[in-house]
């Protein structure tokens, strides 16, 4: 019934997936298989309860085994091998996760195991060749060994704990409670990994499989304390309730867990390389786009993309490539037709500095030395008739620095934007931190409306982002590590201009080479800055070209959200299959009055 169910929902779960935002401008967003993740889960939450492999009735109950556990125990106390273990609580019904198959028993980790008893080692204590484990060498989820790393190239000077070839080896540090192994030979590991080993024939296998199971880490992550780095205790480990069953049966479930898992692997990698053939696929085709030599050339190329988009854009990774490749065709002249009978932009850039000179005529501006003209080889690409290259200098009338202040969240004054203000290519108003309004700085550094804010120093991936400031005049200041670029506002110029300083293009070939490394961030100054170039349209054109833009982004915006719909609907389609897989043979025990 379960196989049958499971393979009918297959592709359900294999395809069903979650975007995870990745931090940073340019990072995109990381594609969960979480299809696949909720499988694995299953199965081993199948194994657990029981319900993966058949029962033998003719094997002996687990009763028996735990017996012989008691019976081992005994005579290692006895023989003073070990100490005489503390006696734990016994298990009441309420505390049972769920209910076992007959001949199956609840029991603590720490009635089955020495876990909190391991021998510790010194570097005097090992050799060159000891292995040396460390959380970093076991992946997460899966509890792969990545890395074997000996002495020689691992030295260490604080103790370590001592484990043997067949040990469980626990990480009992959150968010690492998912990290189980067992040794494959022996060495020495972190303190915040807990060697441990069953008594009588409880495989270390099974151990380790029951220990990745939702229900067990579930347990783990409610029991951690600390607020740095949270850890599950001892105490709270042994206190752990692990389902026992016949060494024969242990066998069975986990072969039958370690062929399933394989299954999931493969599972897991055909669906990694479809999505990566698919984005190959998206990226192929939107390159045609970008390689049109006109609106017109680019018309013909999109219908033919057009009447494929239900099959191109289906994940976040290619509607966020769309919106970079609309985005690039706007700022390259391809969007929209041209009009020859537009005024070209060299009047535009003409215009701009009539009007910097009056205002250094008026002193309300300072003469600045000119900026280099823009040379052929300097340009990224053509561009077509009637636009011109132009210097971010020329393209405005001032950039300043912003205040170098400290700010307060207690006292009324004018906010100021800092750097995480910026998203989007926006300028996000609310919750800033405000300095008095007699502030040096203060009233030539308010913002006015349509003002760009570029940002010069931050993580290298966020350095160069910029956000078209759209508010109140003089009612907003800026931080000293943002640069105001203020042009004519009349002209749909700055909307032009924060979107070409939005391009990949712009990125790679105006902001990278520059970036530099200043005490732990990186930085690209405001003279650097001036000297980067933009594309300007006739100022006719750049209305049309905004429109058109706009039209494209809001499709965008509704392909994202039919996506992020149908993620939410396939998520759900699958918790339920989950859910009925579990349930229908067995209903989760309610607490019991004591």
């Amino acid at each position: 019934m379960i196989e049958t169910m499971l393979t009918e929902h297959l592709d359900l779960l294999t395809t069903t997936h979650t975007t995870r935002s990745a931090s940073g401008r340019g990072s995109g967003n990381k594609l969960e298989l979480t299809g696949i993740k909720k499988l694995r889960e299953l199965i081993l939450e199948l194994a657990v309860r029981g319900k993966l492999v058949p029962q033998n009735p003719e094997d002996e109950p687990a009763s028996k085994l735990l017996e012989r556990i008691e019976v081992e125990k005994a005579k290692l106390v006895k023989g003073k091998q070990i100490k005489k273990p503390k006696k734990l609580p016994d298990i009441t019904v309420s505390e049972q996760p769920f209910e076992l198959p007959t001949g199956w028993e609840w029991t603590r980790l720490g009635d089955i195991t020495n876990y909190g008893t391991c021998d510790k080692a010194e570097p005097a204590d090992v050799d060159t060749d000891t292995w040396v484990l460390e959380l970093e060498d076991v992946e997460k989820v899966t509890s792969k060994l990545l890395q074997h790393i000996r002495f020689v190239d691992r030295q260490f000077k604080s103790s370590k704990n001592k484990f043997n070839a067949g040990d469980v080896i626990y990480g009992k540090l959150r968010p690492y409670l998912d990290k189980v192994l067992v040794a494959d030979e022996s060495g020495v590991c972190t303190t915040e990994m807990i060697p441990f080993r069953a008594y009588a024939a409880i495989s270390p296998f099974y151990l380790r499989m029951v220990m990745k199971s939702p229900y067990f880490i579930s347990y783990a992550n409610a029991s951690t304390h600390g607020m740095n780095l949270p850890r599950m205790g001892t105490d709270k480990a042994r206190l752990a309730l692990i389902p026992v069953v016949t060494e024969s049966q242990q066998h069975r479930i986990v072969t039958k867990v370690d062929e399933l898992m394989a299954l999931c692997d493969q599972l897991e990698q055909e669906e990694t390389d479809s999505i990566a053939a698919h984005q190959t696929l998206v990226d192929a085709m939107l390159t045609t786009l970008t390689d049109s030599k006109d609106a017109s050339e680019l018309a013909e190329n999109w219908s033919l993309v057009a009447e494929h988009f239900d099959t191109l854009f289906t994940t976040e990774a290619s509607i966020n490539r769309l919106r970079q490749t609309i985005l690039q065709l706007a700022v390259m002249g391809r969007l929209v037709p041209q009009n020859p009978d537009d005024e070209p932009a060299a009047k535009l850039l003409e215009r701009i500095a009539a009007e910097k000179a009056q205002l250094v005529k008026e002193k309300k501006l300072k003469r600045e030395k000119p900026v280099t003209p823009v040379t052929e080889d300097e340009q990224p690409f053509d561009l077509p008739y009637g636009w011109e290259w132009s210097r971010i200098a020329n393209a405005c009338l001032m950039t300043d620095y912003g205040l170098s202040v400290k700010t307060s969240k207690d006292t009324p004054g004018v906010p100021v934007l800092k750097m995480g203000d910026i998203q989007g290519s926006k300028v996000i108003l609310g919750n800033q931190q405000t300095v008095p309004k007699s502030v040096e700085g203060l009233p030539e550094l308010f913002l006015e409306n349509r003002d760009i804010l570029y940002n010069r120093t931050n993580s290298a991936e966020l350095v160069g982002k910029t956000g078209l400031f759209i508010g109140s005049d003089h009612e907003y200041s800026f931080a000293s590590y943002l640069i105001r670029i203020r042009t004519l506002k009349n002209t749909c110029l700055p909307e032009f201009i924060n979107l070409n300083m939005a391009t990949p293009l712009f990125r790679t070939t105006q902001i990278n080479p520059y970036l530099k490394q200043q005490c732990g961030q990186a930085n690209v100054n405001g003279t650097i800055m001036k000297n980067m170039l933009v594309a300007i349209a006739p100022e006719s054109e750049q209305a049309r070209v905004l429109q058109k833009y706009n039209e494209l982004m809001s499709l965008c915006d509704t392909l994202q959200q039919q996506l992020q719909q149908a993620q939410t609907t396939q998520q759900k389609l699958a918790s339920a299959l989950v859910e009925q897989t579990l349930t229908p043979h067995h209903q989760t025990m309610s607490p019991q009055p004591q």
